[in-house]
């Protein structure tokens, strides 16, 4: 009995410790990837300024081309909304609505993320003019629950993020160059 009182307090005093940890760690995740597109932004901002250009080169719909998409509202404009759904783990289930638009440098989003796991956050889209070059800065700003933000001293969330907003990227890249 005494091993198992000793187990028993060992483990209460981890967790203990993790959780005050937790406290400590910031809560909030931004990340933002940028590329330089070889167009001048009115022209990159065509491609960025509503739900249905962004799913052009979302790097999503590679993972799961048949996905379920439904588009409400008026594309383009605050309030429209773009919804999905997949049985894929890395697309899951979710929905973005346009929050903000200051044409043509910014294109801001509400996102909610409902399976894997269920989140929020603000996804957005710079434009910066450099003359007859665009610089694109694509990411978003979240804020994880505690004490889950411990998963923030463990794994490398910027690392998972990178393939996917490069290639997402490369693709918008690609797109606007080809024109």
């Amino acid at each position: 009995m005494k091993i198992l009182k000793k187990i028993g307090i060992s483990l209460l005093v981890i967790i203990t410790f993790l959780l005050v940890v937790a406290l400590f760690v910031s809560r909030e995740f931004n990340y933002e990837k940028s590329i330089t597109i070889n167009k001048p932004i009115d022209q990159v901002w065509e491609h960025t300024n509503s739900l249905s250009e962004m799913d052009r080169w979302s790097p999503w719909n590679d993972y799961d081309p048949n996905m379920k998409k439904e588009l409400s509202g008026v594309d383009g404009t605050i309030g429209a909304k773009s919804s999905w759904e997949s049985d894929n783990k890395n697309v899951g289930k979710g929905s973005q609505a346009i929050a903000e638009i200051e044409e043509p440098t910014l294109f801001v989003t509400d996102l909610k993320f409902y399976t894997p796991f269920e989140s929020e956050a603000k996804g957005f889209v710079k434009l910066k003019s450099q003359i007859d070059k665009t610089i694109v800065t694509w990411g978003f700003k979240s804020e994880m629950p505690y004490p889950f933000n411990l998963m923030k001293l463990i794994m490398n969330m910027e690392e998972s993020m990178e393939k996917d907003f490069k290639s997402g990227l490369t693709k918008l890249k690609n797109i606007c160059e080809q024109e």
